[in-house]
């Protein structure tokens, strides 16, 4: 799969219920957003497509976060989401939230596909999409 394929670059803007009582983003609200870029990545890279037609379901199995400075309301952000690598059964992912040229927070995510058979090795999955797509495997 082209390394383009592999990162997910949303741009948003702090809202009034993004914010907690202390009128900055909501510590949940980070983790619904890396939700929505891992959503745009299955979109754009067919991956959304092929678990709908295999029954597969994308799980996180551990996240972490780091905040380093918090968005107010009405602040300006990208959040980009980046497939760092996999073994033969998690993706890694990180999660980079920007604003002003500035990480405001990272975040890191630990992801399966399972399917009713159990967890489909990112292999499978990643020669699956290239399939899917029409691209001759470069996956190793």
């Amino acid at each position: 799969m082209p390394a383009n394929a592999l990162i997910s670059r949303l741009r948003l803007r702090t809202l009034p219920n993004d914010l907690d009582i202390n009128l900055h983003m909501n510590n949940g609200r980070y983790l619904t957003i890396c939700d929505l870029n891992r959503v745009d990545l299955f979109i754009r890279s067919g991956l959304a497509k092929l678990m709908l037609k295999r029954r597969w379901m994308p799980v996180i199995a551990e996240h972490t976060m780091t905040y380093k400075k918090p968005l107010k309301l009405f602040d300006a952000f990208e959040v980009s989401l980046t497939v760092t690598h996999w073994d033969e059964k998690f993706f890694y992912m990180t999660h980079t939230f920007m604003a002003s040229d500035r990480v405001v927070a990272i975040g890191t995510s630990k992801g399966v596909i399972l399917s009713r058979q159990g967890v489909v090795d990112p292999l499978t999955v990643m020669r699956a999409v290239e399939e899917s797509r029409g691209i001759v495997s470069t996956v190793v």
